[in-house]
């Protein structure tokens, strides 16, 4: 039995084969060039997803932003409606632009702004050609005071479905995943610690067996300081004072630092840089330049790897001087690795200064999930919808009130909008008996009944395979009263935003975007960007007691 959203496009391939059978008596089944063409190509289109991604970073010391294509295929294991990426590759790649500032040290929008129309331009691809990515703010960047307001600015105008996310551990998953860290970690079998040391923050990534395990993030970067023509300090961060007074040395917007006192203040970044990459616990300057909580490194790494603006020195493929300390810092870290006093090989993982914006636009289409409910009145896409967790164990026995109760404490504590959508985390426990399923549905409903004529959609994210039984129960057997979007094989906690982009047919899946706040001392296993293909399946039938 095939679902609603695929009846149409499926009855048109039956068509096809259906010509094959015209006449009667014996025959030979021929069909033409051109029919089994067509045939072809849609059962292609059923089994695989492409999907045109961005990835768009704006830091401290450069933006740069890049297209890439995606493409997903549907496991055929079981009949697995699970989707996996099988490919990637890159369209277009935009140049390196410093990043601009205006005379107050805001980030000057309007140009970034322009910057992003010439890549559409220059790159022949539409904003709403985009079907996923990520805008994001690294390094000193996240500190500016427009720098929520300016990604989602961004996000808004460069596709439907391009999220605005910031966080210190969020840029270390991507550049991890970006460099090719983690695909180098998974080939190899070794644990690799990934250094991405951009223009204003140094960000490590541990990586075992293809899987980040731990990553940080700490104030040392190769633009904290930056220069005029003349030589004059054009521009200090707030770090850079931090290692200057560590070091005893007096900066001065406007003056010409002595190379003595330029090299002290190096040597002071760096070692601090460096006692960070061999593990050691966090004191003196490194510990006033941590921002997050420190590495949990356990066994020492097996390889490092270098990305960010900084590795470009680092691996000779750049010898420019920029007006800047990224030269001085990377010679000294270098170094440490060649005399040992960074006692781990290094390696080199294949991206250095673009690791992020690359993460940032194919890490976004990592995929897992399994099924979908779309009911009537749940219009698509949504975007920004915020995520609400309650406290709830739904054990053998699901009781009606307790879910009702939870979830009204969770609204109740959550900075939700009534005219808005609102996405409800759920953990599901054992086996998918209906009555257990119907008494969730229950509380759901009781809960959040609508208010209002045009009450807003509600989408149910949860992490077993149920996803669609219980929103089928919600809009057909309980008459909700407002469109349901339900989706399985997923986990979200409070704080997240979601975004659910159209169906894309014939395979009839829809990219989700999860979006993390992240908060200092997160986890990062709390970073979980993704936007995950779910395929529509069959209602599950119902299961006696």
């Amino acid at each position: 039995m095939l679902t609603r959203e695929g009846h149409h496009d499926a009855r048109a391939g039956r068509a096809a084969l259906s010509r094959a059978h015209e006449g009667d008596g014996d025959h030979v089944h021929e069909m033409s060039i051109d029919a089994r063409g067509r045939l072809t190509e849609y059962i292609w289109k059923v089994e695989n997803v492409e999907l045109t991604t961005v990835g768009i970073d704006i830091g401290s010391s450069t933006s740069h932003l890049m297209f890439a294509r995606v493409r997903l295929q549907r496991k055929t294991q079981a009949l697995s409606s699970q989707f996996v990426v099988v490919d990637r590759k890159v369209l277009w790649k935009s140049s390196i632009l410093f990043t601009p500032f205006l005379p107050d040290g805001t980030i000057e929008a309007a140009r970034l702004r322009a910057f992003i129309d010439d890549c559409h331009r220059e790159a022949g691809l539409r904003p709403e050609s985009i079907d996923t990515g990520a805008v994001i703010l690294t390094g000193e960047a996240i500190k500016r005071t427009n720098a929520r307001a300016l990604a989602e600015l961004f996000a808004a105008h460069s596709g439907n479905f391009v999220c605005a996310s910031a966080g210190h551990h969020l840029e270390s998953v991507l550049a991890a995943h970006g460099s090719g860290a983690v695909a180098l970690s998974r080939d190899s079998g070794r644990a690799i610690l990934n250094v991405d040391v951009g223009g204003g923050t140094t960000k490590l990534a541990l990586v075992r067996d293809g899987r980040i395990v731990s990553t940080c993030a700490f104030a040392v970067g190769g633009r904290l300081l930056s220069f005029d023509a003349q030589g004059r300090l054009a521009r200090a961060e707030e770090s850079a004072f931090l290692a200057a007074r560590f070091a005893g040395v007096e900066l001065e917007p406007g003056t010409r630092p002595s190379p003595e006192a330029l090299e002290r203040v190096v040597k002071a970044l760096a070692d601090a840089a460096i006692a960070m990459i061999r593990g050691e616990a966090p004191a003196g300057l490194a510990k006033q330049l941590l921002l997050t909580e420190p590495l949990a490194m356990g066994s020492q790494p097996q390889a490092i790897t270098f990305s960010g603006g900084v590795s470009e020195y680092i691996y000779g493929r750049e010898s420019r001087d920029f007006g800047d300390i990224a030269r001085l810092l990377s010679g000294r870290i270098a170094t440490a690795c060649s005399t040992g006093v960074i006692a781990v090989p290094v390696d080199e993982p294949g991206e250095g200064i673009r690791a992020t914006v690359i993460g940032a636009s194919q890490f976004t289409v990592q995929v897992s999930g399994k099924t979908i409910h779309t009911g009537v009145g749940a219009p698509l896409p949504l975007r920004n919808v915020p995520v609400i967790s309650p406290a709830l164990e739904l054990g053998e026995h699901v009781s009606v009130r307790e879910v009702a109760e939870s979830i009204q404490a969770a609204l109740a504590t959550a900075c939700v909008v009534d005219e808005r959508p609102v996405a409800l985390a759920l953990r599901w426990k054992g086996e998918p008996h209906y009555t257990r399923l119907r008494a969730l549905a229950e509380g759901i409903a009781l809960a959040l009944a609508p208010a209002g004529s045009s009450p807003p959609p509600l989408v149910l994210m949860i992490d077993g395979d149920v996803g669609r039984t219980l929103g089928q129960i919600l809009e057909h057997e309980l008459a909700f009263g407002r469109g349901v979007i339900s989706i399985d094989g997923i986990q979200l906690k409070e704080f997240d935003f979601v975004d659910i982009g159209e169906m894309i047919r014939p395979a009839d899946v829809v990219p989700v975007v999860i979006k993390s706040l992240l908060f200092p001392g997160g986890a990062a296993s709390g970073v979980r960007p993704s936007a995950t293909p779910y395929k529509p399946m069959q209602p599950m039938r119902r299961t006696a007691e």
